[in-house]
């Protein structure tokens, strides 16, 4: 097996080596292709594997203190070849700890003591060697072998922030969102083993599929949602409330679960002194909660598959001071529509999403939490952008502590082509100018520059719109059908895994048929400015030929704006096609009998630093 494995390595890598451009691999990847845990071809390996965890939660939170006390336990069942002998955790809350390392900006007022571990028990045993750094966890243990389990018990406890709202903490005096709120641990893969990069507030995260089971305990009077479906709803919620949420859950319409009128009169809980709602979610990323005791809820449903009729229901759960969420339940429902029926076109993956109104703009499993917005285009993009990252991160297990462009610049795109389904007069330009100007100067650097390592105006545009870009001029130069059909390639492989940079590149390469290595290099492996220029028009038996000079090295769309002699005008577009043979100028032949008087090059979605020469009056 050993003989015919490595020559299955060595023809795939001859190929990739005979392809006109060869992406650059990291030792550390090309490992991956001869263990076959990856393959050339952008699916898994025969020898992949990943581990997971089947949690069950218990928390008790007092929204007054913000102390939240749990109890983690774990079952994680290793399926790696190693042994482990020691199991990474990570302890995200201690973002707040005094002394920890961070890149985010928390005042001295919110930093606390951090995750106390009250107790630790790794298979009934008490553990005592184990070591807290910052967000990082190292507990030892006794040799956990290939195949094996470990059940893990945490009693522990903490105090959610109540400033410096960094992703969680307390929103007002009656509402919390809660997240990272459980020890949890970290992930080990095939590429580098364990995921050692500490929280610092700034880069993203990286978490296994797990299973979970919570168990959320709050005074009466305090709604829950969370991750997850939650199980016991005429337990916690009175009779109307209940039946208005299976309403909901069959309905195309919106419903009222919770009104202002409901909460006057104290109906929105049972009258009980502590309310323990109950949630399951299996095979996700992250489980994350929040409550309010005034907020109100707006609910709709609608299918997201053709083929097994399954239903997604959608909420809005929010302060109703905020006018501008009263709109939202529509921009959550259009988006999720869309995501499912013409971009990615994929069926929406999970059971339901919540918008909740909080301090921040951060996406979870089902959930998001988005703070209030002055004006309704900015309620839109920013709704559908959280919400598109259902499909990346979490319906694919990317690494976004590293590479945050794998799920940013997916979310980019995802709101400049959405956003304009839902309001037709919007042309969101997000990030399209800051990446034009930055383009070349000494914050940037190539979209592969690991998230920890970028600086200044890089640390947005590497992680946002310079990777939508490259998506969206893909998704140009193939076409939407074969772009969609190497995108569902991609999805395909790779869902529910861990996917690394390399097996996007050759899921799409895969996926369209083509040798796209021409395009990815440039754009994802070297720097350089982003800059066309009108070199020339010349006049020609049949028209006009313009010459169109590309400053820089990567592939740009050209958008010409062609002015007439007798008052007219009309647009001609080229794809990143013209740019395939790595020629650094291409003529476009215009056709025409009409007298040419001016050029204008240009599109909202194609960055041009200097614009001075993107004119031509033609003599």
């Amino acid at each position: 097996m050993k003989s015919i494995q490595f020559l299955s390595f060595l023809l795939l890598s001859a190929f990739y080596l005979n392809a006109q451009v060869r992406l650059p691999e990291e030792p550390v990847f090309e490992k991956t292709y001869q263990k076959a845990t990856r393959s050339l071809d952008g699916k898994p390996g025969k020898n992949y594997w990943q581990n997971r965890s089947d949690y069950k939660l218990k928390v008790d939170f007092n929204p007054g203190s913000r102390l939240l006390k749990g109890t983690v336990d774990v079952v994680y069942t290793n399926n790696s070849p190693d042994t482990l002998k020691e199991i990474w955790f990570k302890l995200y809350p201690n973002l707040y700890k005094k002394g920890t390392p961070r890149k985010s900006k928390i005042a001295e007022a919110d930093l606390g003591e951090g995750v106390t571990i009250e107790n630790l028990n790794a298979n009934g045993k008490a553990i005592s060697d184990y070591n807290v750094d910052g967000t990082n966890m190292t507990v030892k243990v006794p040799a956990l072998l290939p195949g094996k389990t470990i059940k893990f018990n945490i009693t522990y406890n903490y105090t959610l922030n109540k400033g410096s709202h960094m992703r969680t903490g307390q929103v007002d005096d009656g509402s919390h969102f809660v997240a990272y709120f459980f020890p949890r641990i970290a992930v080990y893969d095939d590429v580098d083993g364990w995921n050692k990069y500490p929280y610092t507030g700034a880069e993203e995260f990286y978490n296994d599929f797990d299973n979970f089971n919570a168990d959320i305990t709050v005074p009466g009077g305090y709604a829950v949602w969370a991750t997850g479906d939650l199980k016991n709803s005429s337990d916690v919620f009175q009779k109307d409330i209940v039946s208005k949420i299976t309403l909901a859950e069959k309905n195309d319409g919106v419903v009222d679960v919770i009104t202002e009128n409901d909460l006057a009169a104290k109906k929105v809980t049972q009258s009980k002194a502590f309310n323990t709602f109950k949630f399951e979610a299996k095979n996700v990323t992250d489980f994350v909660f929040a409550l309010s005791d005034h907020y109100l809820w707006k609910s709709s449903s609608f299918m997201v598959d053709s083929l097994t009729k399954r239903r997604t229901r959608v909420d809005a759960v929010f302060n109703p001071k905020h006018t501008d969420y009263y709109e939202v339940i529509n921009f959550a429902r259009k988006t999720v529509e869309a995501m499912s029926f013409k971009f990615p076109k994929w069926p929406y993956p999970y059971n339901h999403e919540t918008v909740f109104d909080g301090l921040d703009q951060m996406e979870y499993p089902m959930m998001v939490n988005d703070n209030p917005v002055d004006n309704r285009e900015d309620a839109i993009t920013l709704t559908d952008h959280e919400i598109f990252h259902t499909m990346f991160p979490f319906y694919m297990g990317i690494n976004e502590t590293k590479y945050g462009w794998m799920d940013e610049g997916w979310a980019t795109i995802g709101e400049w082509l959405i956003s304009p389904m839902i309001d037709s007069t919007i042309v969101d330009e997000y990030g399209i100018q800051p990446t034009a100007s930055s383009s070349g100067g000494k914050d940037d650097s190539p979209i592969m520059t690991l998230t920890p390592d970028l600086k200044g105006s890089g640390s947005f545009t590497n992680s946002y719109p310079k990777p939508g870009l490259a998506y969206l001029f893909v998704k140009d130069y193939l076409g939407d059908e074969l772009f969609t059909k190497a995108l569902h390639n991609y999805i395909k492989n790779w869902n529910g895994k861990h996917p690394m940079p390399y097996d996007f590149f050759y899921s799409m390469n895969e996926g369209s048929g083509k040798d796209l290595n021409w395009f990815w290099k440039p754009w994802f492996f070297d720097g350089g400015v982003l800059d066309m220029a009108i070199k020339s028009a010349t006049k020609t038996t049949s028209g006009y030929d313009i010459v169109i000079e590309n400053k820089g090295n990567k592939a740009l769309p050209i958008d010409l704006l062609l002015s007439y002699e007798d008052g007219s005008a009309e647009k001609n577009h080229s794809t990143i096609g013209v740019w395939e043979k790595g020629n650094n100028q291409t003529t476009i032949e215009i056709k025409t009998t009409k007298k040419l008087n001016k050029v204008v090059m240009g599109n909202p979605h194609t960055p041009d630093k200097v614009k001075s020469d993107n004119s031509f009056v033609v003599n």
